[in-house]
């Protein structure tokens, strides 16, 4: 087994030889420009990893977790356009830089590339793995719609949100730990176990998303805290406020939400204030640490030795400590 930096840094060199120069380059140059932005790299490693783990060279799974990176960055691409978010990674948005119809376009551009990644295997791998990759890109389109419809609506439960995070984030991490399961030709069995254990610990990183964005250390987040209280973002610490708190503080947090000062802090420190003395962060630490025991519990039937569980577990810890 490799490092986790060493996966990470062989596919940036993989990606920087695949760099698309060829017309128009309005097409291709805002996607050779989001898939440099950079990012954790996070789905495209676990690809990788899992492939290895299942005793399989790594860089056999080189295209498929092109293909997931590349995916990923398509839906960065329309969710800055549906937010009409102008910075991404710090940097301008492809619609900021160029304009709304080439974000449009170069993001469709990049979703057919996706498929092409997988034409690079023999017909029944290409064939599982399209057939994964179409099923789970639909169910983030379902997640995106989910939550755009949430934005309009006061009766959201936190069993709703739940689902909304797993189909818009956390199928995506279990797609990319089933695509190594297949690339290395493991049994049905563990890559379904192994698309679990991905679900699940994709649920408890969105979470912890969640958490970090309210309590996360300035410093080390790289964004700024408090930005989902600020755009009124119905996130489950949100929702368990509403749920455990009493009268008095359900009233406060709908008022709060309600407006749009021009001092955000205050507003940011008592919603805070309300997280806090409702058990609303309380509870989102304790589903963070649900879903990863849910995860963790996947490892104990999984077809797979003791030495590499023990690695999935510790990537599982190690993502859960994160303050970034």
């Amino acid at each position: 087994m490799y490092s986790i930096e060493l996966y990470r840094k062989e596919f940036l060199t993989y990606l920087e030889q695949k760099s698309i120069d060829k017309e128009p380059s309005r097409l291709y140059d805002p996607i050779n420009y989001i898939l440099r932005l950079g990012g954790k790299r996070l789905r495209p490693v676990l690809t990788l990893m899992t492939t290895e783990l299942f005793g399989t060279d790594y860089k056999k799974a080189m295209d498929a977790a092109l293909a997931i990176e590349v995916f990923h960055n398509f839906s960065l691409i329309h969710d800055d356009i549906m937010d009409d978010a102008p910075l991404r990674r710090g940097q301008k948005t492809v619609h900021e830089k160029w304009d709304l119809n080439t974000g449009i376009l170069s993001g469709d551009a990049m979703l057919i590339l996706a498929y092409q990644f997988f034409e690079n295997y023999p017909s029944e791998i290409f064939r599982a793995l399209a057939m994964l990759f179409s099923k789970t890109a639909l169910e983030v389109c379902e997640g995106q719609q989910y939550d755009m419809d949430f934005e309009t609506r006061d009766d959201v439960t936190v069993p709703e949100y739940l689902h909304m995070i797993e189909y818009k984030t956390a199928v995506l991490v279990a797609a990319a730990m089933k695509m190594g399961g297949i690339i290395a030709g493991a049994s049905l069995k563990d890559q379904n176990l192994i698309y679990e254990f991905g679900k699940n610990l994709g649920i408890a990183f969105q979470l912890q998303d969640d958490y970090l964005d309210a309590f996360g250390d300035p410093e080390s987040f790289g964004k700024q805290v408090g930005g989902d209280i600020i755009e009124n973002k119905k996130t489950i610490l949100y929702l368990s406020a509403l749920q455990l708190g009493n009268a008095g503080e359900q009233k406060e947090i709908l008022d709060l939400y309600s407006i749009q000062p021009q001092d955000v802090s205050d507003k940011v420190n008592s919603v805070k204030g309300i997280f806090l003395s409702t058990g609303a962060a309380k509870h989102t630490k304790s589903e963070i640490q649900n879903y990863t025991q849910k995860a963790f519990e996947v490892l104990d039937v999984i077809d797979m030795s003791e030495e590499k569980k023990a690695v999935l577990k510790q990537f599982g810890e190690n993502l859960m400590m994160r303050k970034v």
